[in-house]
């Protein structure tokens, strides 16, 4: 092996070795920081960012010194790009979603449409919480526990909803279809009864200058449409979160249909008039 070669080994194992060193003493940092936010409530978005690219840049700034103060890395390295034009080319055309994600990532956390720990909703439907931000996507475990790994750029071009933001309470619409000769008031009286008595059910927000009288009713029911086989009915429940509203919609579905079953109200099938002609 020769002198050269050695002497490059021997300085890039140093820097390696000290990138090493900073790395695990600024992660070990970080995670006492995080310690200490959680604890105070303090959001870490911004930190876990921090945290998950740390590595990327720790050892993206080791190769830049390498090949800037090792000479002979300098000059191959000069050789190899003049000679492999069209890879480069190639190599930087791959890369530019790469860049996308990276520029992607620090706008989210710069600019905050959600943090970590925020519950967020696509358009397609897609559900769950934020868990951790990175220079190349965003991961986000839904209601089943499943994380889902979506990349920065689609999750910054898509549309989506933050229940997180200001105020997590949210109003969920519960459908019923009854039968046409079905009583209605009576429907809507176990409809009510049954969800106001659900201990996840909340009051009505008061918004401002509306009197106590208008906010009497925890649940409001209302005759949307006049279907071919029902008649629908919605309910309108406040609850405090997504996670509350599922639980809640699963239990009153149970007890409304016991109680339309004990009290007469038939939940119709759809069915078709056929008419024949001769």
């Amino acid at each position: 092996m020769s002198p050269e070669l050695v002497s490059i080994l021997i300085k890039s194992g140093y820097i390696i070795a000290i990138a090493m060193m900073v790395s695990y003493v600024l992660r070990k940092s970080l995670r006492s920081i995080k310690r200490y936010n959680d604890k105070k409530d303090i959001d870490n978005t911004k930190l876990i960012f921090i945290r998950n690219s740390l590595n990327f840049l720790i050892y993206t700034i080791a190769f830049v010194i390498i090949s800037r103060t090792i000479p002979q890395l300098r000059d191959v390295g000069t050789s190899l790009l003049a000679g492999a034009g069209i890879l480069a080319a190639i190599i930087g055309f791959a890369s530019q979603a790469a860049f996308s994600n990276i520029i992607s990532g620090v706008f989210i956390v710069l600019f905050k449409p959600f943090r970590v720990d925020d519950i967020i909703e696509f358009k397609d439907g897609l559900k769950g919480t934020v868990t951790e931000i990175t220079f190349r996507h965003t991961v986000i475990k839904d209601f089943e526990n499943k994380r889902i790994i979506i990349p920065n750029t689609i999750i910054s071009n898509d549309t989506i909803i933050n229940s997180s933001i200001d105020d997590e309470m949210i109003l969920k619409h519960i459908h019923f279809g009854i039968a046409y000769n079905a009583d209605v008031d009576l429907a809507i009286k176990i409809i009510r009864e049954e969800i106001e008595k659900h201990p996840l059910c909340m009051e009505k927000p008061m918004k401002m200058n509306e009197s106590s009288a208008a906010n009497e009713n925890k649940v409001a029911v209302f005759m949307t449409s006049w279907e071919s086989s029902a008649i629908q009915l919605r309910a309108n429940v406040w609850t405090r979160n997504s996670a509350e509203a599922f639980e809640l919609r699963s239990n009153v579905l149970y007890s409304i249909k016991k109680r339309f079953d004990k009290e007469g109200i038939e939940i119709p099938y759809p069915y078709q008039n056929v008419v024949i002609k001769k």
